[in-house]
Order: structure tokens, then sequence, then C-alpha cells
């Protein structure tokens, strides 16, 4: 018994050693672990912040404000606010009195035992009001 014991610890050591060199030597994208200067080095290697590490967290704000810039602009092109406004707006009044009618349901059905509950959506209701109110103010700007 004690030599098949010995036997089979052998060979869960080997097998336990082959696996760690295989995984040692495969190049294995580690993605989250590598320092901030590699990734933007790989993926902008045109951007001067690539030394955020010696710079602190401002050293990487260019590079940061414009991948945002990048992505404003993607959104701008798919949305086209200027060609499609009017649909937009459609929506965004519909969604509003979609919401109102949800307060007015919530509000008819409020428990009297319980009322926090539909008090909480009824909060966040509104809050979708004003979320619905401030796209409107954005679609009326652009």
């Amino acid at each position: 018994m004690n030599k098949d014991f010995c036997y089979n610890l052998t060979i869960f050591i080997g097998i336990c050693i082959l696996i760690y060199y295989i995984f040692r030597n495969i190049d294995v994208n580690k993605e989250g672990l590598e320092t901030a200067s590699s990734s933007n080095s790989n993926s902008n290697s045109n951007s001067t912040s690539t030394t955020s590490n010696s710079n602190g967290v401002a050293g990487n704000a260019a590079a940061y404000a414009a991948n945002i810039k990048a992505q404003v602009i993607k959104i701008q092109d798919t949305t086209l606010i200027s060609k499609y406004r009017s649909d937009y707006e459609n929506v965004v009044i519909n969604m509003d009195d979609l919401v109102n009618n949800l307060m007015l349901q919530t509000t008819l059905n409020i428990d009297q035992s319980k009322p926090e509950a539909s008090l909480a959506k009824l909060a966040q209701l509104n809050q979708a009001k004003a979320a619905l109110n401030n796209v409107m103010k954005f679609i009326d700007k652009n």
C-alpha cells in the first residue's frame, strides 16, 4: 500500500510540474495584468502618454480624453441626430407619456399597509422623467 501511494504521489507531482512548465512557456494574453504603459503602447503606438506610471494619474489624461472623444464621434455617426431629430423626439415624448401613465398606475395601486415600495417605485419613475427631459434637451441642442 505504501509503495502504491509513493508511486501515485510521484506521478501526481510529475504531472503538476509538467503542467506548470507548459503554462509557463505558453504566451497567454494576460489581460488586466499588464501595466498601463505597456497596454497603451500596444493599442496606441503613436500615443505620447506611454509613461503614465512615472507621470501618475494625469500622465494618461490626454489619451483617455482622446479615446472618449473617439467614442462620442462614433456614437454621433451612428445616431445622426440632425437627420432623425423628429423621430427621436417622438420616441422621447412617447416614453414620457409611458412614464406618466406608469406613475399614475403606481399611485392608484399603492398598498396602504406598505406604501414604501410603491413610493420608491414612484420616485424611480420621477427620476426617469428627469432623464427623459435631459435627453430631450440634448436632442434640441444638437
